[in-house]
């Protein structure tokens, strides 16, 4: 590849990944308010996008959405952070660590390994940020981490981790086929395609029903503490 087609790959990454970080934040302003905080699917378009385009696309999508946000956010600096460590817990280890296995194992692993990531680091965020944000003291949130924060944190990243499953593959190959970042591959044909479209089908049963539990969880185990505005 010469000069002048790595510069044109380098803008092709550059303008969709800027094309995902406005998706990413259109998609914030729909969400579900569970008490104080809010469910919302951004952190699935940023997944999709650092595990195509590399951690490094997935760190810059977790710190410019939010900070898209800001402006008009209600939570203010302590907002903006939490907004960051979590989307940043949660995209940069999926996409991480699916750059060195890029298989349907190594995505499954990567999203497993995200959801943890993001349920911890937002435990601890809790504990010493949101005290500042609500004006209580930590042992108040730490009453609530059993009841509300955990349980919530745990069913926001499953939830996106399931979708990330879901929609990777076909996003990734509308992407392919644009030209975008990545050499197209020959057009499976024959029994591997057979096996192809049963592995996406497969992906979508087993994403398709972690999506509906956890959703069944949020509307039927926190759903005394959401607020429909």
């Amino acid at each position: 590849m010469n000069n002048k087609d790595k510069t044109t790959q380098r803008i092709k990454k550059i303008t969709a990944i800027a094309v995902f970080a406005a998706l990413a934040y259109v998609i914030h302003f729909v969400h579900v308010p569970v008490a104080f905080l809010n469910l919302d699917f951004k952190d699935v378009v940023m997944a999709v996008a650092g595990m195509y385009f590399g951690p490094a696309a997935g760190a810059v999508l977790s710190v410019l959405v939010p900070l898209l946000e800001y402006p008009t956010s209600e939570t203010g600096p302590y907002g903006l952070i939490m907004n960051i460590l979590s989307s940043g817990a949660f995209v940069i280890v999926a996409s991480l660590i699916y750059k060195f296995k890029k298989t349907l194992s190594g995505a499954i692993i990567a999203l497993c390994s995200a959801t943890l990531s993001m349920v911890a680091v937002m435990m601890l965020a809790n504990l010493f940020i949101t005290p500042y944000y609500m004006h209580v003291t930590q042992a108040e949130v730490v009453a609530l981490i059993p009841t509300l924060l955990l349980p919530f944190n745990a069913v926001k990243a499953v939830l996106n981790a399931a979708l990330t499953l879901c929609l990777y593959k076909p996003i990734s190959t509308v992407l392919k086929k644009s030209g975008f970042g990545r050499e197209e591959g020959i057009a499976p044909e024959g029994p591997e395609r057979k096996q192809r479209v049963i592995r996406s089908l497969l992906v979508w049963s087993i994403g398709g029903a972690i999506a509906i539990a956890a959703l069944c969880i949020i509307f039927f185990v926190l759903g005394g503490k959401i607020a429909f505005n």
